[in-house]
């Protein structure tokens, strides 16, 4: 059996009792979970993105907007479902989440300030550091996603936790990406925590570890202080001016 083969078989189905592990574990420590996943639907994939409330109960469930570069060789597209990214849960106040490159996608972004998120949380894969290798963006270094973060933070006035993967030695060994300009070295971990001002609040851990980083978020204070002074989505907009259009028609293939 090929590799992609089996990324199919190991990528998970909503509907699936490896699902349904994750609501009750969220459910029994009252906690809200954002799970970044490969979605696996009739042998397709998306990449996909939950947010599970403190009950266990699934309040967005959302695809990529778009896959993006090599991506495309793997996983489709949005129905439309990626306008979902911004909901209430019990545990944690409002809670929004986007997929890696959605972050410099303005129109999309823009839609989820919108939805006056509080707390957002940017998945992204393994990050390293910038090299001046010419096939190596600097926007793709763990540099300049720790910038996407601080800028998104700024102007949603919101806290972002941006999280990412670590990748073993294993890892690297099983997708056979040694040589490959990506992936090819352990580590990549650089998640961190950034206030609505755009200020640094965790501690970093090791690159090559995994591990949980942790910060007091105050839900009120410093959010209102920011968005006092400028909020995007609010009183420093021009809507008579500029305006965001949204057609949130879910493209299925069978339409009632």
């Amino acid at each position: 059996m090929n590799l992609s083969s089996l990324y199919i078989q190991n990528s998970l189905k909503v509907d699936s009792p490896q699902m349904a592990t994750i609501q009750r574990c969220a459910a029994e420590h009252k906690i809200a979970v954002v799970l970044g996943f490969s979605e696996h639907i009739h042998h397709s994939l998306y990449i996909a993105q939950a947010i599970v409330d403190s009950d266990g109960k699934i309040l967005a469930l959302r695809k990529k907007i778009k896959a993006t570069h090599m991506e495309r060789t793997i996983f489709g597209d949005s129905f439309g479902d990626c306008l979902n990214s911004v909901v209430d849960t019990t545990a944690a106040g409002r809670v929004g989440a986007l997929s890696c490159w959605e972050h410099i996608q303005p129109l999309l972004k823009y839609h989820t300030y919108a939805q006056r998120e509080q707390i957002h949380v940017a998945a992204w894969p393994p990050l390293f550091e910038a090299d001046n290798k010419e096939e190596c963006l600097y926007s793709m270094s763990r540099e300049g996603t720790i910038a996407l973060a601080r800028t998104y933070a700024i102007e949603s006035q919101s806290y972002v936790l941006h999280t990412t993967a670590v990748i073993s030695q294993a890892g690297i060994d099983k997708m056979q990406t040694a040589t490959g300009s990506m992936m090819s070295t352990p580590g990549g971990g650089s998640s961190a925590i950034f206030g609505p001002d755009g200020r640094l609040l965790s501690a970093p851990i090791p690159s090559t570890e995994e591990g949980i980083i942790y910060a007091d978020l105050d839900l009120d204070g410093p959010i209102q202080r920011t968005r006092a002074f400028v909020d995007v989505c609010g009183h420093y907009s021009r809507p008579d001016l500029l305006w965001l259009g949204v057609g949130s028609r879910d493209g299925r293939h069978v339409r009632e």
